[in-house]
């Protein structure tokens, strides 16, 4: 498949004259970054959130990379093919390194896959990529064939996902073991010196990477600090003091700002990210649903697809991609961007309508609405508080009684796979619909590892079908067309309100250059010295 994406780079202004923006000495190779939202962990099979997955390429691999597109390429595996419908042939690099000296094999490759199912008390686990796993294979050390009950064409891109753990360090370790450094023993670019949880994350380049010598480039950063400012206003203003090389996730009033000044250089590329909203439609009586009294209602509004129709029609999405965004945006009409694999373009936005939703509203039977409560979170998302704000005010438009509640992602993701929330905000990226399907829409079930973020347990059996239809479909374009297939049909019962496809942005200093990425990660490997 082929990803076009948008980039461009722009050179901008931010308020005062500052005299730090130089390019930072190659003697000194000292890099620092300031990273938008927290990490609650450096184990990279225990929560499956962007933020922890960043970090973890920082300092571990997968057989399986993409590029700044979203392309796969190879990783720790140079070559896959199917050796027979239903058993794929990994061929591994070889001479690769642990951090600690050791090689890593193909036995390092198996311990990784069985990992994350002994990680029970995961809040987000990786399980569903390695579910279609049923037999494991090592051909030689370099060598793996891996077997599936039925063929499956999505392997490849799953284990993108499962980072390769070092079977000496990591076998009986805990979670603890990896934030320590104890176990965090990968073969990426940088080692782990010290986890200050909350507060930074400090590297060392890791000299022997194989990848350093795959790409011709040489490892400009002997160090690397990684500094957590979930706070938009923090981030910027570390930045703008020269505590920091270079930030991401820049507040979209600072973008519109940051266009002039030659002091500093802004990166921007459209996002694979998709905005929206998930809705309870499994509990007889979610939590924070009532009347607008506060008394419980006879039924769960959001099992009714007119109610599901109206919340949608009630949000005008032009407006928050020109006012909350300041059109650093997409609308949506599909669960992936344009022109993602399996990307629908028949799919429009839902046509803003406040009259449509209120006449649905009284067909569903409620006259004069609801209350609920949206639940965010508060230091993950572009704008996710202001996001949260303008819905409520929307909802409010067409009886809908809306109260936000916003929390750190930390507690809000845990609190989600808890099942404590009834309608709340969430990001997606995939590098296809129907993995995006897979993940978000399709029916709950954790023998196949399907719906693993369907937060509101949205069932469609035809859907489901379509879906196993086209993972065992190895021709892209047959496949595609079963993806587009499987999206048009769900997104017809409106399983999630969908909002806005974002762009990722990055500014730094002008003598630094960032190749942006599709993904939204801010890999330290990829900021060079101009």
């Amino acid at each position: 498949m082929v990803f076009q994406w948008a980039r461009f780079v722009v050179t901008s202004l931010i308020c005062a004259a500052l005299s730090l923006a130089g390019a930072p000495s190659a003697v000194a190779a000292e890099l620092r970054i300031g990273l938008a939202a927290d990490v609650t962990s450096l184990d990279p099979q225990f929560l499956n959130v962007a933020p922890n997955d960043n970090i973890a390429w920082q300092i571990f691999d997968a057989l399986v990379h993409v590029d700044a597109n979203a392309r796969l390429i190879p990783g720790l595996a140079v070559s896959w093919r199917p050796v027979h419908p239903t058993t794929w042939e990994f061929k591994l690099r070889r001479g690769v390194k642990f951090h600690d000296g050791s090689d890593f094999t193909a036995a390092d490759v198996v311990f990784s896959l069985d990992r994350p199912a002994t990680l029970a008390a995961s809040p987000g686990p990786f399980t569903g990529f390695v579910k279609a796993i049923v037999a494991k294979k090592i051909i030689d050390p370099w060598t793996i064939q891996l077997k599936t009950a039925a063929p499956y064409a999505m392997l490849p891109y799953d284990l993108d996902s499962i980072f390769i753990v070092s079977k000496k360090a990591a076998a009986g370790a805990s979670t603890e073991d990896f934030d320590s450094g104890k176990a965090a023993i990968g073969t990426g670019p940088y080692k782990l010196v010290r986890f200050a949880r909350g507060d930074r994350i400090e590297l060392a380049r890791n000299d022997s990477y194989w990848g350093w010598q795959n790409d011709g480039k040489t490892a400009p950063w002997n160090k690397v600090t990684l500094r957590i400012l979930p706070e938009d206003t923090a981030r910027i203003s570390a930045l703008l003091a020269g505590d920091v090389d270079a930030i991401e996730n820049i507040p979209t009033a600072d973008l519109t700002r940051l266009k002039a000044n030659p002091k500093f250089r802004l990166e921007q590329k459209v996002s694979w990210r998709t905005m929206f909203l998930s809705m309870d439609q499994y509990r007889d009586h979610p939590p924070h649903v009532s009347d607008k009294s506060g008394k419980p209602l006879a039924q769960n509004p959001f099992k009714d697809a007119r109610v599901r129709l109206a919340i949608s029609k009630a949000i005008n999405r032009k407006a928050i991609v020109e006012r909350v965004m300041e059109g650093y945006a997409i609308a949506a009409g599909n669960l992936v961007s344009p022109p993602v694999f399996g990307y629908v373009a028949a799919l429009k936005p839902e046509i803003y309508d406040p009259q449509a939703a209120k006449q649905l509203l009284a067909e569903a039977g409620y006259p004069n609405g609801f209350a609920l409560t949206l639940d965010a979170p508060n230091d993950r998302y572009i704008n996710g508080e202001q996001l949260a704000q303008a819905l409520a005010q929307m909802l409010a438009r067409v009886g809908i009684q809306t109260k936000v509640e916003t929390m750190p992602s930390s507690v809000y993701f845990a609190k989600a796979r808890a099942g404590k929330f009834s309608f709340a905000l969430l990001g997606w990226g995939s590098f296809s619909g129907d993995l995006a399907l897979r993940a978000l829409l399709a029916t709950p079930n954790a023998d196949n590892g399907y719906g693993a973020w369907n937060w509101g347990h949205y069932s469609n059996p035809k859907v489901d079908a379509l879906l196993k239809q086209d993972f065992a479909t190895l021709d892209d374009n047959k496949r595609e067309a079963l993806a587009r297939a499987a999206a048009t049909l769900a997104l017809k019962d409106t399983p999630v309100i969908l909002l806005y496809h974002q762009l990722a942005s990055w500014a730094m200093k002008k003598g630094i250059a960032y190749t942006p990425r599709t993904d939204e990660y801010t890999f330290a490997r990829d900021f060079r010295p101009r």
